[in-house]
């Protein structure tokens, strides 16, 4: 189709589906290639090539003083049809034809709109591209056009497919689907739009593919038997189809044949659009479809231009080498033929074309302008080339872009001069939407998001629900719609398509082997870890003083454990140490009372009143054992119970060795031995043996302080508080010393044990000190054992059991004579004269 003009554009479009290749040996008279199948779209998109092209010569404002013509060629959907048109086109190698009374010859071409194929474009692109003759496509959307090193002419008004790409990850993000099966076709679109999706699927991190196959060409039902097998074994909801009509087609009649249901599609801009797929046939499978469409648009006037396509007319009746004819869309559109009809035609029913068939009158999508996308396309392309040869005409001289500030002109104009131009261009279309190309030749990239709308009445409808696209500002944006998308499920509402369900807080992902990333298991975080939001790759271990919650999503304060006074075992010792220190307090006040009566006097009372109040602080410094740990709590807890025990075990050595001193007095020649016992030496060796004891203590606090300390080793997800000691040899050393005073008193005390006397105290600090070292010696392998908080329960029970053995050993049977055997309080009782003898 061709029309005069000062510029001509050229153009590629599909006006016939199939294509027949005449024997090209050399034994037969060559013929030319027949295509068949007419395709109405594809005529109206050449149609509004046509149509850009008259409005812009009708402009004034927009290239004034020059006519466009156009020169447009049908691909018949083949590669090699496509590659010969184009090259006609560039290199004037076409038939001559006659544009005009005047004029024969091939006219110069400018710039290609097309192709509509991503495969041809590359082709055509990567030969035409040598001249740097620009080409604007409408419909190919192939990210390797954008390789501006490979295709430094080519330009689109369609996004390339690596936005296409983003865009369906953002619809499946925006749904939570993490788990689809993606179907392409064996050309260059679906294999770079699969190896695009691929890779910028795994980089957003919001799902991976259960499968990817490849849909066949032609007849191939075995393949494709296997291939819908794969979607109906498959755990994925949603299919993702980068393929086109004709792909689909052949897979839906075996969808249909399986009977697979229950599948949501997602349909790439080749067939987001398909009304060959919208039947009620097929509207159960494919009803709820989401589909990424070109951008619609409205071209005022398109219609009435249509409308004026009469078969009569000169200029749609000239046809030279397949060049498409007016009479096939008429044959076409109104099913019948012109004369001479085929043979059998008019026997059969057929009638014949009058030419006068008014086509409002007739049903045809030819005519339904309301949903305008690859028309647009076109519209826009047309109208770059025109905006960037004005501005290249507008140029003032001296001021040009090219050597010497030169500018272009008309008479001799170069393909690569608009090529500069076209990189510039940017307009707003009468719909409102900016035209303009990036770095890579692609178009500002949006698309309209479609619904497959499945009607009670059996009718299909196509809604638009959103839209996607990209800006310099806010980046790429997806906008939805969710109130008006149609759920072909009987929850009419979205699918959940994963793997794996999503890992709650507290667990981690754990891949399972051999399976894509998006199936994992949910493993629990072990202990002292958490995991605080859903879908954690590994858990994050606790600060040192926290503790994972039974959940694991949050770390709790640890638990402490000490010795408290709030707990039954610290009542209960507390309660013990108490009462010991009042019974010692009583059992003082009760000596004090009687200090006059013998038995009293008879046991070196001094050193009685001493015992006591050396018990009553044994008592009491068991209660710095009890109570969350403290510096001055450890600090003094050992040092005072170490005094006080040699302080108490002291006592009972000096009134040993006072009974054994006496007793060797009252033998002839021993009285001289009394001397070195008397009150004064008795205090002074108490005092210097507890001294003894106060330097260990001082110089084990100087050295090596016990100190408060956390200790973790005993519970993992508690605290325990307790007293280091600091020095072991001290500690050694201040129990030795106890254990070695203690053992002294118990031999010496052991000595004087049959000594005659009716009351020998000798006996009663024998039986004491057996108690004493026998708590003291079980202790040592019961602290070393015990955990924890235990550790001082087991140091305060041997405090208090060492020390209620030698108050009820030593002070029992006194008090017992005191308070309820008055009458053997007397001197001649305890001198063994009474008449009741022990």
């Amino acid at each position: 189709m061709h029309k005069t003009g000062d510029v001509i554009l050229g153009g590629l479009f599909e006006v016939h589906f199939f294509s027949v290749f005449p024997d090209l040996s050399f034994t037969v008279q060559p013929q030319q290639i027949i295509c068949h199948g007419f395709d109405v779209l594809g005529f109206r998109q050449a149609q509004t090539m046509a149509f850009a092209i008259d409005e812009i010569n009708r402009n004034n404002e927009l290239l004034p003083n020059v006519a466009l013509g156009y020169s447009l060629y049908d691909n018949c959907v083949e590669l090699g049809v496509g590659f010969r048109a184009a090259l006609s086109l560039v290199s004037g190698q076409e038939k001559q034809f006659v544009l005009d009374d005047t004029c024969v010859g091939i006219p110069p071409v400018l710039g290609i709109v097309g192709d509509s194929s991503s495969t041809r474009s590359i082709a055509i692109s990567s030969v035409v591209g040598l001249y740097r003759v620009p080409m604007v496509s409408y419909f190919a959307t192939c990210s390797c056009l954008s390789d501006q090193e490979k295709f430094p002419s080519f330009f689109r008004t369609i996004p390339s497919d690596a936005f296409q790409v983003s865009a369906m990850i953002q619809i499946l993000k925006h749904f939570s689907w993490a788990w689809a099966g993606l179907l392409v076709s064996d050309d260059d679109y679906g294999l770079h739009a699969a190896r695009s999706f691929q890779v910028d699927l795994a980089q957003s991190g919001v799902g991976c593919l259960a499968y990817l196959e490849v849909l066949p060409w032609g007849e191939n039902p075995s393949e494709l038997k296997r291939i819908v097998n794969v979607m109906r074994k498959s755990t994925a909801h949603v299919v993702i189809a980068f393929a086109h009509e004709s792909n689909m087609i052949d897979l839906m009649e075996e969808v249909m044949r399986q009977n697979v249901t229950g599948l949501q599609w997602m349909a790439s801009e080749a067939w987001a659009s398909a009304t060959v797929l919208q039947t009620p046939r097929l509207m159960p499978y494919l009803g709820g479809t989401l589909g990424i469409a070109i951008r619609r648009g409205e071209i005022p006037g398109l219609k009435e231009f249509l409308l004026q396509i009469q078969p009569n007319q000169d200029l749609f009746n000239s046809y030279e080498n397949n060049m498409v004819r007016v009479t096939q869309f008429w044959e076409h559109t109104f099913q019948c033929k012109f004369a001479p009809p085929p043979v059998g035609w008019v026997e059969a029913g057929g009638t014949l074309c009058t030419g006068r068939e008014d086509l409002e009158k007739v049903e045809t999508e030819f005519l339904d302008i309301t949903n305008l996308r690859p028309e647009y396309n076109v519209y826009k392309a047309v109208y770059a080339l025109a905006y960037a040869l004005d501005d290249m005409l507008r140029c003032e001289p001296g001021k040009g872009p090219f050597r010497g500030n030169s500018c272009a002109s008309l008479q001799r104009l170069e393909p690569w001069q608009l090529v500069h131009y076209l990189q510039k261009v940017n307009f707003t279309t009468s719909f409102g939407d900016q035209v303009s190309f990036d770095e890579n030749g692609d178009a500002l990239p949006i698309y309209d998001i479609m619904n497959w709308l499945w009607l009670p009445d059996g009718r299909t409808e196509v809604q638009t629900v959103g839209e996607v696209k990209k800006s310099a500002f806010k980046g790429e944006e997806l906008l939805l719609d969710e109130d008006k998308i149609f759920w072909n499920f009987e929850s009419t509402k979205p699918p959940r398509s994963v793997c794996s369900d999503s890992c709650p807080p507290g667990t981690r992902m754990a891949r399972k082997k051999g399976q894509p990333e998006c199936c994992f298991d949910c493993i629990l975080c072990s202990d002292g870890k958490i995991s605080n939001k859903s879908d954690s790759i590994e858990c994050t271990s606790c600060p040192e003083d926290f503790w994972s919650s039974p959940q694991r999503d949050h770390c709790v304060p640890k638990k402490t454990e000490f010795l408290s006074y709030h707990e039954p075992l610290g009542i209960c010792l507390t309660t013990a140490s108490l009462l010991g220190a009042i019974i010692c307090a009583a059992v003082l006040g009760i000596f004090i009372h009687h200090r006059k009566t013998p038995i009293v006097r008879a046991n070196n009372s001094e050193l009685s009143f001493h015992l006591l109040v050396s018990l009553k602080l044994c008592f009491l410094c068991s209660l710095l054992f009890i109570g969350r740990p403290r510096l001055w709590t450890c600090q003094l807890r050992h040092a005072a119970f170490g005094i006080s025990f040699v302080l108490c075990v002291s006592c009972i050595l000096v009134k040993t060795v006072v009974v054994l001193a006496v007793f060797k007095a009252s033998k002839p020649g021993g009285g001289a031995s009394l001397k070195w016992f008397g009150p004064l030496q008795q205090r002074g060796t108490v005092l210097a043996l507890t001294s003894v004891q106060a330097a260990i203590c001082t110089a084990w606090l100087v050295s090596a302080s016990p100190a408060p300390h956390k200790n973790t080793e005993y519970h993992n997800d508690k605290i325990v508080y307790e007293c280091v000691v600091g020095s072991t040899v001290g500690f050694a050393v201040l129990l030795g010393y106890i254990g070695f005073l203690a053992i002294l008193s118990f031999l010496l005390a052991f000595m004087a044990r049959n000594l005659p006397d009716n009351f020998n105290e000798a006996k009663l600090i024998t039986f004491s000190m057996l108690i004493f070292c026998a708590v003291w010696v079980a202790f040592v392998p019961a602290y070393v054992s015990s955990p924890g908080k235990y550790t001082d329960a087991v140091e305060v029970f041997a405090i208090l059991a060492s020390s209620f053995g030698l108050l009820v050993a030593l002070f029992g049977p006194k008090c017992y004579i005191i308070l309820l055997k008055p009458e053997r309080n007397t001197k001649k009782v305890i001198m063994g004269r009474g008449t009741n003898n022990s």
